[in-house]
């Protein structure tokens, strides 16, 4: 059975034009609000929803992600409220992808057999967790993939050509490449080198890729979107839900901070697979 993921991104394909990939966090200020930002979220742009599951030590986020998680857990997000935000959001689209990122604990204390249950009958299609080399394939991705859950893994720059096939082994849905070594959020990509290394990926698998880390406004999206299939932009949305917040409480603003952003860096990442098509 094909994927949302696979759908959507053969779609895109057809359309000759890369997918804007946007990252939240479930429960960032509140439930509420988080559950309104994911449901405007297409309407402005965004082909494929990555939703953040809060962890108290997310050690390969940069502060604006960390700090999102931190709301959010503050506001008493779990993982049983972040599934019924996804299952919500399935009530009024049942095409957008979602795939749920984050780190293995919270989906190892829930129980990885009833998670996966669960976020199936959610309607989760696919799966980041940053934590989980491919050398531990049996806890989660090969349990996800028999479950019909796509196990997404990322790629970097010091992921070579000797340990590319490793890393691809059982990835499904796409791949992400993470476009600069550390956190997220914390410098620019280099949009060349992307070029270079999206090309050495596309030499090892057939599917995807698609590149983050650093990504914050159209320009630097439609940088990427001219070599990638797909633009992934997390820390600049978080950062717009916070600088939108009174007191660290959402205000008449948030929800519009952030679609208003989503729908500037859709233009760039659609003006670039245009202009390259002509």
């Amino acid at each position: 059975m094909t994927s949302r993921i696979e759908k959507r991104f053969a779609a895109l394909k057809a359309e000759g034009r890369a997918a804007l990939v946007t990252f939240t966090m479930a429960g960032d200020p509140d439930y509420a609000t988080a559950l309104a930002i994911a449901k405007a979220l297409p309407k402005a742009g965004a082909d494929v929803l990555e939703i953040g599951m809060p962890f108290t030590d997310p050690m390969a986020d940069g502060p604006a992600i960390q700090a999102a998680g931190l709301r959010a857990l503050g506001a008493g997000q779990n993982m049983i409220k972040t599934l019924a935000l996804v299952r919500e959001f399935r009530k009024d689209d049942n095409d957008t992808p979602i795939v749920l990122m984050g780190y293995y604990n919270p989906i190892y204390i829930y129980g990885v057999e009833k998670f996966l249950v669960d976020a199936k009958a959610a309607g989760v299609d696919g799966l980041i967790v940053v934590d989980l080399p491919p050398e531990e394939d049996e806890e989660l991705c090969l349990p996800a993939l028999r479950a019909g859950v796509n196990f997404i893994r990322l790629a970097t720059p010091t992921t070579d050509d000797n340990r590319l096939p490793t890393v691809l082994a059982n990835t499904s849905g796409f791949v992400y490449y993470v476009s600069i070594t550390g956190i997220t959020g914390a410098a620019a990509p280099d949009a060349s080198r992307v070029a270079t290394a999206v090309t050495r990926i596309k030499r090892h698998t057939a599917l995807p890729v698609c590149v983050g880390f650093g990504v914050r406004n159209a320009e630097s999206a439609a940088g990427i979107a001219r070599n990638a299939d797909g633009v992934v932009v997390g820390s600049a949305l978080v950062d717009a839900v916070r600088a939108s917040l009174k007191d660290g409480k959402p205000t008449a603003q948030t929800v519009g901070a952030v679609t208003s952003l989503v729908s500037d860096l859709a233009s760039g990442v659609r003006a670039a697979r245009l202009k390259a098509a002509e």
